[in-house]
């Protein structure tokens, strides 16, 4: 089965953590916002296998000890799995907290803050506990489903202050959920936390959408002026026709008889090619012009016959 979008972001970003600072600072992310977070318990769900073998990795290798976290596994009717990852025992929980100086308000704020420069990897860490991306061949839509309304205000902030990237939010069945769905914000996200391959990959889609969008007005502006076209063509020939029944053709002028005899004969082509039969060629404005006059005519002769 082909893997979503938002689980090879997933695979992308831990791909990219490739030292011990930056893999502390996103266990950090992870952990503030996991679903529960206290010296009780520490646990988050995830379906993705990478994010759950990189916390259990990582919670043993800053605990020092193998046994530190539990996988538990839930069978999913799509056929996938639901993984409740948990650090077990009391000591190792507090151990965490205080390692991370967390308490069970969570808020990342001022001196709590990694430095700058690890700022992406935060941001990693909390995609990787609550963050999904939507496949862009869909739709553009990236959200953080957050534990607290505090914890959603933190992080809008952090994005704001430090990237000049404005988020939404939103609560949906009693979780708060930042959100964003402008593209070029979501490329944005995605290159900060390491993942700039999928960044590039929502680039070409945008940029296909684009092209397929240019072509389709294109066409509709197309067949619109061939509506058009052949609607006038077909007003022509009516006055044309109406004209020969009623008075005759001799009743025009040399040239607009010569125009309606060339104009009913080629129902199908254009002015340009009507004016370039006739000899000399005119222009075909002039066409036009001649088109007129005729249609004209033909209207004095109705305006007539309802008299």
């Amino acid at each position: 089965m082909k893997e979503s979008f938002s689980v090879n972001v997933k695979k992308e970003i831990i791909d990219k953590i490739n030292s011990r600072a930056k893999a502390d600072v996103c266990m950090m992310g992870l952990l503030t916002y996991c679903n529960r977070l206290s010296d009780n318990e520490i646990s988050f769900l995830t379906e993705n296998e990478d994010v759950r073998d990189f916390f259990v990795k990582n919670a043993c290798r800053l605990l020092e000890r193998d046994d530190a976290v539990l996988v538990t596994e839930t069978g999913r009717k799509n056929g996938g799995s639901l993984y409740n990852v948990e650090v077990a025992g009391a000591d190792n929980r507090l151990a965490l907290l205080d390692m991370f100086r967390m308490d069970q308000s969570r808020r990342l704020t001022g001196d709590d803050l990694p430095k700058e420069k690890y700022l992406p990897q935060l941001i990693a860490g909390i995609f990787l506990a609550c963050g999904s991306v939507t496949d862009p061949e869909k739709k553009y839509h990236l959200e953080f489903v957050m534990p607290t309304l505090d914890l959603c205000n933190d992080f809008g902030l952090l994005l704001i202050e430090h990237f000049g990237i404005t988020p939404k939010h939103i609560e949906r069945k009693n979780s708060q959920i930042v959100y964003i769905k402008e593209s070029e914000n979501i490329i944005d996200v995605l290159t900060i936390m390491g993942a700039a391959m999928s960044a590039l990959e929502i680039m070409n889609v945008k940029m296909m959408k684009d092209v397929r969008n240019k072509i389709n007005r294109a066409v509709n502006c197309d067949n619109a002026n061939i509506e058009k076209t052949l609607r006038a063509a077909e007003k022509q020939l009516e006055d044309i026709e109406l004209i020969e029944k009623t008075v005759g053709l001799e009743e025009l002028t040399p040239a607009l008889r010569e125009m309606a005899e060339l104009r009913y004969n080629n129902p199908d082509i254009s002015l340009k090619e009507l004016g370039a039969m006739l000899e000399p060629p005119i222009s075909r404005s002039g066409v036009n012009h001649r088109l007129q006059k005729i249609s004209d005519f033909a209207d004095r002769i109705r305006q007539k016959q309802h008299r």
